[in-house]
């Protein structure tokens, strides 16, 4: 064929025949023109006809993609419930026909999607089973660590004092700045809040109480835990996440050393070590922050305020928001490791269990003074 020739458009004519119609293929069907072939023929030349016939004998020239084209208006057709049948139809349109309809393969079926209320209540489900699993993964992790913790305090040379301390410094010596800052700004603000309403009642000595009560029995030790299951949890995650993926982790078993040992219990430790002084610091800040917008806005100095502060809160509750410290430490722990080692091998999977373990310590650590709230409640105190 002469390259400057341009190609025939390609046309398809119908022509009835009783209860059936003949379609006239003529033209190029080639890649070059298939953008118009795949339009033809109309669904007008085809109707309602029972039997279609295709005449090929005016295809004048013909490639892979024409040949798709009929095969595919062929297999519609038929889908349709007509009976096609081919005529005139040379050996070299055969032979591409017969390709590909060897490798046309099955038709993809796709499953049916199920009902919304359905897929809602699946979900549930899932959450449901997955929440199960979580769970028993913590108290699995937290048997071994116990285990392992008798172990290393009964022989020392178990206790990995340098990665204690390693991970002590990671976790409370740079959560310092950030936990005193926002406890600083988040007692302003609790002290301004509870000041703007109580001076309306002629109260405004009682935001002390307020304050003092607020921050050391429940704000404290919250904003401490938060920061540190957002910083120090998501650090634990990706780090066994990576030797995870790293295949350290595997590593350590065929050296002889246990996993739990080497990388879950010196974290631990030094987040039940940490949190309780990380609260510490943050009840300091927030009191000062209380102390200076007292000052500000409503006028108690900071002599009245430390007069009354001892006044009205006993040590109790500076205690009880410090006992709270080591059980929030053990459940960050606990999720945070636990996560890590459920980390696959991809970096999708290690930034979404790195995320799931700050979200579910930051939940727990909810829960957990909520419980506490309750007990202490209980008890009377």
């Amino acid at each position: 064929m002469d390259a400057r020739v341009p190609a025939a458009m390609p046309t398809v004519d119908a022509e009835r025949r009783g209860d059936g119609v003949r379609l006239s293929f003529a033209g190029a069907w080639t890649i070059n023109t298939a953008e118009i072939a795949e339009h033809l023929p109309r669904d007008n030349q085809v109707g309602e006809a029972a039997a279609v016939s295709f005449d090929l004998a005016g295809v004048s020239e013909i490639d892979s993609a024409g040949a798709w084209l009929i095969h595919r208006l062929r297999a519609r057709l038929e889908f349709a419930g007509r009976r096609v049948t081919l005529n005139n139809v040379d050996d070299q349109l055969a032979y591409l026909l017969k390709e590909i309809e060897a490798r046309a393969g099955d038709p993809v079926l796709r499953p049916r999607r199920p009902y919304a209320v359905v897929r809602a209540l699946a979900s549930i489900g899932q959450s449901v089973v997955s929440a199960k699993q979580d769970m028993i993964a913590m108290l699995s992790m937290l048997g071994v660590f116990g285990l392992r913790l008798v172990t290393a305090c009964t022989h020392f040379r178990h206790l990995r004092i340098t990665s204690i301390l390693a991970n002590f410094d990671q976790t409370c010596r740079g959560a310092v700045p950030i936990v005193m800052l926002m406890s600083f700004l988040i007692g302003l603000i609790i002290a301004q809040q509870g000041g703007l309403y109580l001076r309306s009642f002629g109260a405004d000595l009682f935001v002390v109480d307020l304050s003092g009560v607020l921050i050391l029995r429940e704000m404290g030790v919250i904003l401490a835990a938060i920061l540190v299951a957002g910083r120090s949890g998501s650090a634990f995650t990706a780090e066994i996440g990576s030797m995870r993926m790293q295949e350290e982790v595997d590593a350590l078993h065929v050296i002889g050393l246990d996993p739990v040992e080497v990388l879950v219990v010196p974290r631990m430790m030094a987040l039940i070590i940490a949190l309780p002084l990380l609260t510490f610091l943050s009840d300091i800040a927030a009191l000062t922050g209380a102390a200076l917008i007292s000052w500000a806005y409503l006028g108690i100095t900071p002599d009245l305020f430390i007069q009354r502060l001892n006044e009205a809160v006993t040590p109790v509750e500076f205690y009880i928001g410090i006992a709270k410290a080591p059980f929030m430490a053990l459940i960050i722990g606990l999720v945070a490791c636990s996560e890590g080692l459920k980390v696959g091998g991809s970096a999708e999977s290690l930034g979404r269990h790195t995320t799931s373990a700050v979200v579910k310590s930051i939940f727990l650590v909810i829960v957990v003074d909520g419980v506490f709230a309750v007990f202490f409640g209980a008890i009377g105190i």
